[in-house]
């Protein structure tokens, strides 16, 4: 009687604090794994890690059997899953400050504090170890037999606890291992605090792979057999009941922060099973292009709309893709001088139902006797397909069309729109077919996860050209390579850091504009504007090489040729494009519309 005096002495004496009203409006409006990352930041704030030994002390308001309508036996022990009977009398009691272990032997010897995701996943760091939301009170025999194993149903039991709690071998879907199945009571509450443990250390719990309900990313975070599991326990078999949300307001109380699954069970379903968003947002409208200068024009539009929201702008140049932009204004750079572009935008939301076109407007580049050169590749990253925090090999068609290759990389992180992250690996396209020559390379970068500055190599044809450096902050760098011709180029990590890099904006130019050797003006084109067939008519029987560029820098078209020819250019697109020609050392470009 007199632990349990003190007990009632110690629950009177702590002031109770309610979770604020408004502690999720940041949250609203959010689904996905948008609204995974946002209760990470709500939950973040404000945890305040009590240490390993206070946990003791909020078991003493979460985890008390202390409310009549529970069915529970109100009595003040210990309220434990693998102890607690909730259909009739517990099979043995613990009063808090008693029977703490120590060694035990069997059943109730005595209790201590079990991690729902083992601590050894996570190396035994703080806070997880010492997080309330899933260290719970647990009879120590029974802890030491569910052990590491992954949460599950049994299909034959090799050990059952006095309370019905199961060890044996899994009858779950898409898991054959040895599992530990709790109560029906009590699932709910393991799968709650298993959600919320890879919402609040997102940002670590790729790493934590050594539970094997975890697949090793950060967003969905959990293997597909363990979230079809979990959602079930969570939804149907154990839903938030009066104890559980008195537990988290006490948890709230003792820590700073919340379990946001008890308080909304309508999240789980929102990022882990998400009702499809297939309302495409409207059209842009009221684009208007201006301010142009030699090389760039600017673009400004009135937002869209759209029942979930808006995540980025694609820009439209003469029909064809340019790039996109998570504004509604925009600045078109490495346009052709002297030149009259048309621009069209638009919108996309989060799961990449797409507007229709907004109005049409166009402007033309002035010229001033400048000649900057066009990017030849302009990549963004947007189309590196599914977001993932797992590190491997990823190939994808960049927005130019070109094809490439990451390695030990992951691409859930952004810098300026998605980006790829690379740790110990390579970054660089695969297929130079369409590509003669680089003149100079700019690509911005940025570390995430922490660690120190350093730098990654840029290789070209074999041979180091540069280092591009990384830090806490966005760093754009600038390299002039001048090769012709280019066969490989490859961004590599050059130490043993494991340092993660964001890399984004990685363009080239490829020197399409290089001042002119006008010896080569006698060489006419016609028809221009040309239909079909475009004849070059050479004054002399020099090898001449013929590359056409589209307005976007791309090379189209290639051919040698020693005489007067006929070009066939039916299966280019109506637009506008350049024209190289080259003899020798020598080289002129001229301006050409396919009609």
């Amino acid at each position: 009687m007199k632990h349990i005096y003190l007990l009632l002495l110690l629950v009177s004496s702590i002031g109770f604090a309610q979770i604020p009203s408004n502690y999720y409006d940041s949250a609203n409006g959010l689904t996905g794994f948008d609204l995974k990352t946002e209760l990470k930041t709500i939950i973040t704030s404000g945890h305040d890690d009590q240490g390993y030994g206070e946990l003791y002390t909020g078991y003493a308001t979460a985890f008390i059997d202390n409310i009549a309508e529970t069915g529970y036996e109100n009595d003040g022990t210990l309220l434990m899953y693998y102890t607690e009977n909730p259909n009739g009398t517990d099979p043995y009691t613990f009063t808090l400050g008693t029977n703490q272990c120590g060694n035990y032997g069997a059943e109730s010897d005595c209790y201590n504090r079990e991690h729902i995701v083992p601590q050894g996943s996570f190396g035994s760091a703080s806070p997880m170890k010492n997080d309330i939301h899933h260290v719970v009170p647990s009879d120590g025999y029974a802890n030491g037999k569910r052990n590491n194993f992954p949460f599950g149903t049994v299909g034959s039991a090799t050990w059952t606890s006095l309370n019905g709690s199961k060890l044996g071998s899994s009858n779950v879907s898409g898991y054959s291992g040895t599992v530990f199945e709790p109560l029906d009571e009590f699932k709910g509450d393991i799968a709650r605090a298993i959600l919320y443990f890879v919402t609040r250390y997102q940002d670590n719990v790729d790493g934590y792979t050594s539970f094997e309900m975890f697949n090793g990313t950060e967003n969905q975070a959990l293997s597909d057999w363990a979230v079809d599991m979990l959602l079930d326990w969570h939804n149907n078999i154990d839903p938030v009941d009066q104890t559980e949300r008195d537990r988290n307001d006490a948890a709230y109380n003792f820590q700073g922060n919340a379990n946001p699954f008890v308080d909304h069970p309508e999240y789980v379903n929102m990022i882990w099973n998400p009702t499809p968003d297939t309302e495409a947002p409207t059209n842009p409208t009221n684009l208007v292009a201006s301010n142009p200068t030699n090389s760039t024009i600017d673009l400004a539009w009135t937002a869209a709309t759209d029942n979930i929201g808006v995540t980025t702008y694609d820009i439209y140049m003469d029909g064809n893709y340019a790039f996109s932009s998570n504004n509604t204004s925009a600045t078109k750079t490495s346009l052709i001088p002297n030149i009259n572009f048309c621009f069209t935008v638009k919108a996309k939301d989060a799961a990449g139902n797409e507007s229709g076109f907004s109005n049409e407007s166009c402007e033309t580049t002035t010229n001033n006797g400048d000649n900057p050169d066009p990017n030849c590749i302009d990549e963004n990253f947007e189309n590196i397909g599914t977001l993932s925090g797992s590190y491997s090999s990823v190939t994808w068609t960049g927005n130019e069309g070109l094809t490439w290759n990451a390695t030990d990389s992951r691409t859930d992180q952004t810098l300026d729109g998605r980006a790829i992250t690379v740790r110990n690996g390579t970054l660089g396209p695969t297929d130079f077919s369409n590509i003669s020559f680089i003149d100079k390379l700019t690509v911005t970068t940025q570390r995430v996860f922490g660690g120190a500055t350093g730098t990654f190599d840029l290789v070209v044809n074999g041979n180091f050209v540069e280092t591009i450096p990384y830090g806490d902050n966005p760093i754009t760098t600038i390299i002039d390579i001048n090769v012709n011709p280019v066969t490989s180029l490859v961004i590599n990590n050059n130490s043993s850091t494991s340092n993660r890099v964001m890399f984004d904006n990685l363009s080239w130019t490829c020197g399409l504009l290089s001042v002119a050797d006008y010896s080569l003006g006698n060489i006419k084109l016609h028809p221009n504007p040309v239909k079909n067939n475009l004849t070059v008519d050479l004054k002399s029987n020099v090898t001449t090489n013929i590359e056409i560029f589209d307005i976007l820098g791309k090379r189209v078209f290639k051919i040698n040729i020693n005489e007067t020819s006929d070009l066939n250019l039916q299966t280019l697109k109506t637009g506008i494009y350049i024209v190289k020609m080259t003899q020798g050392d020598s080289t002129v470009t001229k301006k050409l519309i396919k009609q």
